[in-house]
């Protein structure tokens, strides 16, 4: 079938029919907006608040916020193009978040990188965050964590782990289990 030019073509990754933000989070973003003297401020703030709540920006929520603020989609889209802390797709329950600069890549990021997707199943030479099959584990490369003097160094979630060795590794998804 032969989609128009006017008809986006449907990503099943990023449908999200049923979605509504709740009385509460629209409380909340509500009052978020007040704290700006131009609606359109208060893009990113708006933006995270969803990204908590739901774990990602499917295409309804990124185009709700729109609506939200009186804006075009497309300034809500380069924002969400362009940090990369936006998810446009569900993550894993445990998100891996490995350094890749200069400090951590000398002391080894990409090896525990490699190490990481082996023991998940997922190909290390992919470009991009990656999903575990069972939707458990994400892994990504990032830039700098801050912690340079500790290289190298992951986040698990919220939490930082650093002079990270294989075997802290295999500790780490342990403990996740």
């Amino acid at each position: 079938m032969l989609t128009t030019v006017n008809e986006p073509i449907p990503n099943p990754l990023q449908s999200q029919p049923d979605f509504a933000i709740p009385p509460d989070l629209e409380a909340e973003i509500d009052e978020l907006i007040t704290h700006y003297p131009v609606r359109r401020s208060a893009s990113m703030m708006v933006l995270h608040a969803i990204q908590e709540r739901f774990g990602w920006l499917s295409q309804e929520a990124i185009e709700w916020t729109a609506r939200k603020l009186e804006l075009q989609p497309i300034n809500i889209y380069e924002l969400v193009t362009f940090y990369p802390m936006f998810r446009q797709h569900p993550m894993g329950r445990y998100q891996i978040k490995v350094c890749r600069t200069l400090s951590c890549a000398l002391r080894g990021a990409h090896g525990l990188y490699r190490h990481f997707c082996e023991k998940l199943g997922l190909d290390p030479s992919k470009h991009g965050p990656q999903t575990t099959k069972d939707g458990r584990f994400s892994i990504e490369f990032v830039e700098c964590l801050a912690a340079c003097g500790t290289a190298p160094v992951l986040m698990v979630n919220d939490d930082l782990h650093e002079n990270v060795t294989a075997e802290k590794a295999d500790q780490i998804l342990e403990d996740c289990r």
